[in-house]
């Protein structure tokens, strides 16, 4: 009894001693980027016409690894990542899809990985600057972590992930905007700082258009994802008020306000739901297919009949802006756990600021 308890206490030291060293490790690697950081900066960028007509894609693009045969752990499945041949294989077809949409004016794209053990490394932001040639690219990160040691059977090990922007036209300015709140320690240490970016392009009447690549939080009670909306609400006015254009796009982990999806071969989740309240930005325009689920369940294999959707991917467009088309192109989550989203707008040139008078 005496030997067993010995090694017991030998087990338990150990473990503590090596919990220990991971969350030393960690908190001495922690990521803790400023609120702004500038990313870019052109004293040429290219301007655009104040009645431009452009189009616009968001798409999550799962780090090339949440294809349709993968569950995931953080959405109650077992898996952290798939084969390296599949992993491949995914982007290839991601690439492809990309490329078919090479007249698309601007990309909005998350979850891409620059070294992550989840994709084996792969780069995928080389890979997109292949695919899309003479486009600028701008890259912010929101996931840099040495080791994540979750799942403990195999763990994520090194993720360097974030959001990308590709466009046609050249940006005057790029920056990356930390979003507030974290998880509560030690969790805050193995996650993602989320942000946003915003690009801005000159127009010729001397204001700007202002696009956004945002991925909001998951996986949380919707605290942080309240507190990362109502910011990214005064920033959004904010610009407005000055007498820009703005678009802000991407994976916002919420539904737009008054979504009434017809998803005619898929099933809507409206258990795990949360929605943008119907009065966040009155007179702004929410941007979406209501037809096109964007995002499926990773909780297993994706089946069509069975496997739970929702719509979380989309734009908002201030009212200076005419949204003209929104196509969510199904691709069956083949590849990724999203579906793009492709949208087109007009700047409606010199705007009339109305402003509501309460009593």
């Amino acid at each position: 009894m005496r030997r067993i308890l010995r090694y017991f206490f030998i087990v338990v030291v150990t473990l503590t001693a090596i919990l220990g060293l991971i969350l030393t490790y960690a908190e001495l690697t922690y990521y803790d980027p400023d609120e702004v950081t500038a990313l870019f900066t052109s004293e040429k960028a290219d301007k655009m016409s104040e009645t431009a007509v452009f189009s616009v894609m968001t798409w999550n693009l799962g780090y090339a690894g949440l294809d349709k045969d993968m569950d995931f752990f953080y959405d109650g499945g077992k898996k952290m990542r798939t084969t390296r041949e599949q992993t491949l294989k995914n982007l290839d077809a991601i690439l492809a899809f990309i490329k078919s949409k090479e007249n698309t004016d601007f990309f909005l794209f998350q979850e891409v990985d620059r070294a992550s053990r989840r994709s084996y490394y792969i780069n995928m932001t080389d890979s997109i600057a292949r695919a899309l040639p003479g486009t600028h690219q701008a890259f912010a990160k929101n996931y840099d972590v040495r080791f994540v040691p979750v799942p403990w059977h195999s763990p994520m090990g090194k993720v360097t992930s974030g959001l990308l922007t590709a466009g046609k036209q050249t940006p005057s300015l790029v920056k990356r905007y930390s979003f507030p709140g974290s998880y509560p320690w030690p969790d805050r240490l193995f996650n993602l700082q989320r942000c946003f970016m915003m690009n801005r392009y000159p127009l010729d009447n001397g204001k700007e258009l202002v696009i956004i690549n945002t991925h909001n939080s998951a996986f949380d009670d919707g605290t942080l994802r309240k507190l990362q909306m109502d910011y990214l609400k005064n920033i959004l006015l904010e610009e407005f008020e000055q007498g820009n254009y703005v678009i802000a796009g991407g994976d916002f982990n919420q539904c737009p306000p008054g979504l009434e999806p017809v998803f005619y071969f898929n099933i809507f989740d409206d258990v795990n739901v949360m929605y943008v309240p119907d009065n966040y930005l009155p007179g702004w325009h929410f941007v979406y297919d209501p037809n096109v689920p964007t995002n499926r369940r990773v909780i297993t294999p994706y089946e069509p009949a069975t496997t739970k959707t929702t719509l979380i991917d989309f734009f908002i467009a201030s009212p200076n802006i005419k949204p003209l088309n929104a196509e969510g192109i199904h691709l069956d989550f083949q590849h990724s756990d999203h579906n793009p989203v492709i949208a087109s707008f007009q700047l409606l040139g010199p705007y009339i600021m109305q402003t509501q008078i309460h009593d």
